[in-house]
C-alpha cells in the first residue's frame, strides 16, 4: 500500500469499453496500481457491434474480436480486473481518496478515478414496452437479431446507430420497417445509402410508436404508430421491435456535483478532468463531439497519462491541497 494515501490501488477506472481498457492500458504502462470494475464483459458497446470498418488499422474487424484484443493488451501491462460488480456510487473523502462502492458491498479506494461508465438506452416511454422487453422488445441488433429469422420487425429511430442496425437485422428478417418522427435521418450519408439500397427496408416517415402490443402467447405481434403531421394512426404487424433512439450517460453514481451539459454528459478539460480534483472521464459518458471508438481510445489515452501526472504532483502538494494545474495543461510538481 501507498504510505501517502493508505490505499491498494493507485487509480480505479469505472467500466470496460474502449475507454476504460485504453485507459487501463496507459495506466499499467505508467506503473500504476490500475483496478477496472465492469458490470458486464469487458468490451462495452464494441460487444453489440458486429463488423467495425473505421477504426485505424482495421478495414474490418469483429467487435468482440476487438474487445479481446484491448483487453488482453491491457491485462499484459498488469491492470487487474473485477467483473459481473456494477458500481453503486462514487464519492471522494476528506482526505482526497474516493471511495468506490459496488453492488456487492464492497468499497475500494483510490486517489484518482477515471468514469468511462457509458449510458444507457433510452425508451420510448409507450405502453407495452416494459412488458415486452425480452419478448420482442429489444435495445440490441446484435443481441437478439437472430432471434427474428424470416420475421417482419420494426426498427425505432434516425440516428447512425438506428440506420445501421436496421441494415444489420436484414440478415435475419425478411422485412424491417424504420420508424422516424421527421422527414429526413440524421444518420452519415454512407450509412443512409446502405439503408435506401436496401430492398428488405421501408423507411415510414413523420410518424412514432405509440404503443407495443402482444399475442396470447405474451410476445409482440403490433406495432401502433401515429403519423405527426395528419394525425392519423395505423397498425403495423410486426414481432420485433428495435429501439435505438439515444442513450443517457451513467452518472448518477457520482455523489457529488461536478460540472455536466443539460443531457448529464460530464465536461472535462483538455486532460479529460472534471471539475472535481481527481475525477477524470473518458468516452461515452463524456460531453464531446462524436462518439467513436476512435475518440473513445483517444480519451482513454489522455486521462490515463493525466491521472498519472495527477498522482505525481499529489504526493509532493501539502496534505488539505489540491495538486495545481498549470498553463501548459499538466500540474504544478
Amino acid at each position: 500500500m501507498d504510505a501517502t494515501t493508505n490505499t491498494e490501488y493507485d487509480l480505479i477506472i469505472v467500466g470496460a469499453g474502449p475507454a476504460g481498457l485504453t485507459a487501463a492500458l496507459y495506466a499499467g504502462r505508467s506503473m500504476l496500481r490500475t483496478l477496472v470494475l465492469e458490470a458486464g464483459m469487458p468490451g462495452g458497446e464494441l460487444l453489440k457491434t458486429e463488423i467495425i470498418e473505421d477504426y485505424p488499422g482495421f478495414e474490418h474487424i469483429d467487435g468482440w474480436d476487438l474487445a479481446q484484443r484491448f483487453e488482453a493488451h491491457a491485462r499484459k501491462f498488469g491492470a487487474a480486473f473485477r467483473t459481473g460488480v456494477t458500481v453503486t456510487a462514487i464519492r471522494k473523502g476528506r482526505d482526497g481518496i474516493f471511495d468506490v462502492e459496488t453492488d456487492d458491498g464492497e468499497r475500494v479506494r483510490a486517489p484518482t478515478v477515471i468514469v468511462t461508465s457509458g449510458g444507457t438506452p433510452v425508451r420510448l416511454g409507450v405502453p407495452g414496452e416494459v412488458e415486452y422487453a425480452g419478448k420482442g422488445v429489444s435495445y440490441c441488433a446484435i443481441c437478439d437479431g437472430a432471434f427474428f429469422k424470416g420475421h417482419t420487425i420494426a426498427v425505432v429511430g434516425g440516428g447512425d446507430a438506428a440506420v445501421e442496425e436496421s441494415d444489420f437485422l436484414t440478415r435475419y428478417a425478411d422485412k424491417v420497417y424504420l420508424i422516424h418522427r421527421r422527414g429526413e435521418l440524421r444518420a452519415s450519408k454512407i450509412l443512409q445509402q446502405r439503408l435506401f439500397s436496401n430492398p428488405k427496408i421501408e423507411v415510414i416517415w413523420d410518424s412514432v410508436a405509440t404503443e407495443i402490443q402482444g399475442d396470447a402467447q405474451g410476445l409482440v405481434h403490433n406495432l401502433r404508430l401515429q403519423n405527426l403531421k395528419s394525425l392519423e394512426q395505423r397498425d403495423l404487424a410486426v414481432t420485433g421491435v428495435f429501439i435505438f433512439i439515444g442513450f443517457r450517460p451513467n452518472t448518477g453514481i457520482v455523489e457529488a456535483h461536478v460540472d455536466h451539459d443539460d443531457m448529464g454528459y460530464l465536461l472535462t478539460d483538455a486532460n479529460m478532468e472534471t471539475s472535481l480534483a481527481g475525477l477524470f472521464a473518458a468516452g461515452d459518458v463524456r460531453a464531446q463531439l462524436t462518439r467513436q471508438v476512435t475518440t473513445a481510445a483517444g480519451d482513454g489515452t489522455t486521462a490515463a497519462i493525466a491521472a498519472e501526472k495527477y498522482l505525481s504532483a499529489r504526493r509532493s502538494t501539502p496534505p488539505g491541497l489540491e495538486p495545481e494545474i498549470i498553463a501548459t495543461g499538466g500540474y504544478a510538481v
